[in-house]
C-alpha cells in the first residue's frame, strides 16, 4: 500500500457532490489514500497528465480489476503495442472522417425523428425523452449492434457502469452486469452474419474485418458500450442544463459570440461524466514523496484535474467562453478516448442546436428539482423542461 496521506470521506455524500472533497485534497493532500475506496487517488491536473503517461508504472492492465472480470480483457486494460493494436482496427469505424461522412448524417436523422415525436407534448423529462434515445441509437449504428432496442442499449450500459464501479461490492450490481453483457453477446452472435454479407463502417464489421479474435471483439464493444451511452447521455443533458440555469451562456451561443462545441467543451470540463480512470502500480515507484507498491490501485480523479485552480480561473464557474486547451475530460495519455470524435458530433454538431432551434422557450419545470449524482461517472439523473406557450 502507498504511504500517501489518509483522507476519509463520506461515500453517500462523495456520490452526492464530490467536487468540496476534491478541492480539500488538491489544497491539502494532492495525492492522498482515501480507505473508504480502497486506492490512492491523484487531484491535480499536472500530476495526472505526465502520470497517467507512464504506462510502466501506472498500469491499465488489470487482470482481477472489475472491468477485466465483468466485461472482458479489452484494449482500455491493455498497453503498449497490445492496446495500440486493438485501438488502430477500431479507428476506422470512429475516425474524424467516418464521422463526417457517415456518423453526423445517421445521427440528425435520429435527432430529428425523436425531436418530430417530442415537440407537440410541451413538456418532458429530458433525460429520458431525448438524451437517452438519442444517444443509444446513434450507438447502436455506431457499434452495428441494430438489433438492439435503445432501451436495452442503455440499460445495459448502465448495468456495466454500475458493475465496473462496485467498488463496494453490491452482489445485486454485479448481477446486472453479469446479465447486461450476456444479452450484448447474444446481439453481437446475431449481427455477425448480417454484418458479415453486408460490411459496413461499424465497430464490428470493422473488428470482424480486421481478423481480431472473438473474444476482443465482444470486450472491445462492451467497452464502447459503457463509456459510449452515458458520456453523450450525460453530455447532452447536462449541457442543456447548464445552458438553462445559465442563460447568459446561452446568450453568447445564440448571439454567435460561441459555438456549440464551445459548450460542449466547456460541460465536459465543469462536470466531466467520466470522473476517474483506474490504474495498477506496476513496480516501485516514487513520486513527490509518495512510496507506491505493485498492485496498488491508483485513481486519477479526470473531474477533479478539470476543475485545478492552478489551471483554470475561477474553476467552479460554468464559462464556454474560458480556454479548455487543458482539460483532459477524455484522457490524457494513450488512452485517450477513442469514442471523443463521434461524442463531440453527436452532442455539439447534433443534440444541442437541434435541441434549441426545435423546442421553442425551452426552460425547466421547476415543479420538479433536478438531480444529479455520481463520483467515478456523473451525470443528471433527470431533466423536467417545458417549451412553448404557457
Amino acid at each position: 500500500m502507498s504511504n500517501a496521506p489518509h483522507f476519509d470521506i463520506d461515500v453517500p455524500t462523495f456520490w452526492a457532490d464530490p467536487y468540496p472533497a476534491l478541492a480539500k485534497m488538491r489544497k491539502e493532500t494532492p495525492i492522498a489514500f482515501v480507505p473508504q475506496l480502497g486506492s490512492t487517488v491523484f487531484t491535480k491536473r499536472d500530476d495526472i497528465f505526465t502520470q497517467e503517461k507512464r504506462i510502466d508504472v501506472f498500469s491499465s492492465h488489470q487482470p482481477n480489476g472489475l472491468m477485466n472480470v465483468l466485461m472482458g480483457h479489452n484494449m482500455m486494460r491493455k498497453d503498449g503495442e497490445a492496446h495500440m493494436t486493438e485501438r488502430q482496427a477500431m479507428f476506422p469505424a470512429v475516425s474524424p472522417r467516418t464521422v463526417r461522412d457517415t456518423w453526423v448524417r445517421q445521427f440528425q436523422a435520429h435527432a430529428d425523428r425523436i425531436l418530430d415525436e417530442l415537440t407537440p407534448k410541451g413538456e418532458a423529462d429530458l433525460c429520458k425523452a431525448f438524451a437517452l434515445p438519442l444517444s443509444a441509437e446513434c450507438l447502436k449504428d455506431v457499434t452495428g449492434l441494430t438489433n438492439m432496442r435503445y432501451q436495452d442499449m442503455d440499460a445495459w450500459s448502465q448495468a456495466m457502469i454500475d458493475g465496473i464501479a462496485n467498488y463496494t461490492g453490491n452482489k445485486e450490481v454485479e448481477a446486472r452486469c453479469h446479465a447486461a453483457t450476456a444479452g450484448i453477446d447474444a446481439a453481437i452472435d446475431d449481427m455477425i452474419p448480417v454484418v458479415k454479407k453486408h460490411p459496413n463502417t461499424s465497430i464490428l464489421s470493422v473488428l470482424l474485418a480486421s481478423g481480431q479474435n472473438m473474444e476482443s471483439i465482444r470486450a472491445n464493444i462492451k467497452l464502447a458500450i459503457s463509456g459510449g451511452q452515458n458520456e453523450p447521455r450525460d453530455a447532452i443533458s447536462g449541457a442543456t442544463w447548464a445552458l438553462l440555469t445559465h442563460p447568459e451562456q446561452l446568450a453568447v451561443v445564440r448571439e454567435e459570440k460561441a459555438k456549440w462545441i464551445d459548450v460542449f467543451e466547456e460541460y465536459a470540463r465543469w462536470i466531466a461524466p467520466i470522473q476517474m480512470s483506474p490504474r495498477r502500480v506496476a513496480k516501485p515507484w516514487t513520486y513527490h514523496g509518495v512510496d507506491f507498491e505493485p498492485e496498488d490501485r491508483v485513481f486519477f480523479m479526470f473531474g477533479s484535474a478539470n476543475r485545478d485552480e492552478a489551471c483554470f480561473s475561477d474553476p467552479d464557474r460554468f464559462d464556454i467562453t474560458r480556454d479548455t486547451q487543458k482539460s483532459i475530460a477524455f484522457g490524457a495519455g494513450p488512452h485517450y478516448c477513442a469514442g471523443a470524435f463521434a461524442s463531440r458530433a453527436m452532442v455539439a454538431d447534433v443534440a444541442l442546436p437541434s435541441l434549441f432551434a426545435r423546442l421553442k422557450r425551452l426552460r425547466l419545470d421547476e415543479r420538479e428539482p433536478v438531480r444529479i449524482g455520481g463520483w467515478a461517472f456523473r451525470g443528471l439523473l433527470n431533466l423536467p423542461v417545458k417549451w412553448g406557450a404557457g
